[in-house]
């Protein structure tokens, strides 16, 4: 039983698994949020009326739709059908002091996948891939990853999110009309990008094994063969992803980015280490967390410094090529003309000695005032 044994009667978290776990009682989705993620919900929490009205929209969304097709077409989750399952869920939603255990589906589908929708009361469906695909703590920090999409409430987004995208698609033939919903679409994924990095910090809360968590995220690129793979030679993949490449490859990144709603498998992995091994962490898992009793004292302005000062922090030290390029120029480092006159490949790194242009004076010229050369990569920190 998680923590001290206790058992809470009433909230449907009884009879849960037996492994000794820590438990965060009152814990605020502040947390553990990705400051992007968390400067958008803090600021969207503070707008009065915000939840009335985009649950009013319900009648609008699919989401009774989809409700009555899982029940139909689909396995509930319960003490009956998937117990190991049901005991994960309630195992979870009792360490982050989920008081209302959301309904779980399975449903049959070879590709490994999970989902948090709705906008009255969230429901986590899993596939049955993703179910044959992962082994008991693997799964466990997959439960917690969507339970923690329960708590912070990005199931709204979600369902938001599917919505606009079809709509996007009914109204294509409308060409300033599907700019402005694609406009608002590409923003949302971005936000829910960073939110899928927030439900990787719940998963971890929750399972408190990172290589449990770093191993499902391994098997979801590259299947069940455990056998075969190496999690560290995993995340050497995602170091070679940022670091690899010139200017092009950097545009690449972006425009393979763009349609997707998850960060790509190998970064996800990066970002939850380094998370699991910060003093953020820690200190939850010491028992210093924020409480969903300060929430409604949560500055907005706060909060939207923090994410921009992490923004900021995240170009100084990306080893992106692109991001190299934007530091050094917001810093009044290097030679952008001569890093053009060598073309894209100047991008990568410092040029060759003999391409290097000389110092004034230093060639017998009119012996000036320096100019500056190129400014060789920092070291990444």
């Amino acid at each position: 039983m998680s923590d001290d044994g206790h058992e809470q009667n009433g909230t449907g978290h009884e009879n849960v698994p037996g492994r000794q776990r820590r438990r965060f009682p009152g814990i605020s989705s502040r947390a553990y949020e990705h400051p992007a993620d968390r400067s958008a919900l803090v600021a969207l929490r503070k707008l009065s009326g915000f939840d009335t009205v985009f649950k009013a929209l319900s009648a609008l969304l699919p989401e009774r739709s989809l409700r009555l097709l899982f029940l139909s077409d689909s396995v509930r989750v319960s003490d009956q059908q998937f117990a190991h399952l049901n005991d994960m869920l309630r195992d979870a939603c009792y360490i982050l002091d989920l008081k209302k255990v959301p309904p779980m589906y399975v449903t049959q589908d070879p590709q490994p996948n999970a989902m948090c929708i709705g906008l009255d009361e969230p429901i986590i469906v899993v596939t049955t891939g993703l179910v044959e695909l992962l082994d008991e703590e693997e799964m466990r920090a997959v439960v917690g990853h969507e339970v923690g999409h329960a708590l912070s409430g990005h199931a709204v987004y979600r369902t938001i999110l599917l919505f606009l995208t079809s709509l996007a698609i009914r109204v294509a033939w409308i060409p300033l009309g599907n700019l402005a919903i694609m406009a608002i679409v590409t923003a949302l994924r971005e936000w829910f990008r960073k939110s899928e990095l927030s439900a990787d910090r719940a998963g971890l809360l929750v399972g408190q094994d990172l290589r449990a968590s770093m191993r499902g995220l391994m098997k979801i690129a590259g299947g069940n063969h455990l056998h075969e793979m190496n999690v560290d030679a995993f995340l050497e993949q995602a170091e070679e992803y940022e670091a690899g490449g010139d200017l092009r490859d950097s545009v690449l990144k972006i425009l393979n980015m763009l349609p997707r709603t998850h960060p790509f498998t190998t970064v996800r992995a990066a970002e939850l280490k380094k998370w699991g091994e910060s003093r953020d962490h820690q200190r939850i898992m010491d028992g210093h967390y924020p409480k969903r009793t300060e929430d409604k004292d949560t500055s907005v302005t706060d909060s939207f410094r923090e994410s921009a000062s992490h923004y900021a922090t995240s170009v100084k030290s990306s080893k992106d090529p692109l991001m190299k390029l934007v530091s050094d120029l917001a810093g009044g480092a290097g030679d952008l003309g001569g890093r053009v006159r060598r073309g894209f490949g100047g991008f990568t790194g410092s040029a060759p000695a003999e391409d290097q242009p000389p110092r004034n004076g230093s060639d017998g010229s009119d012996g000036g005032p320096e100019r500056p050369t190129d400014t060789p990569p920092r070291a990444d920190s």
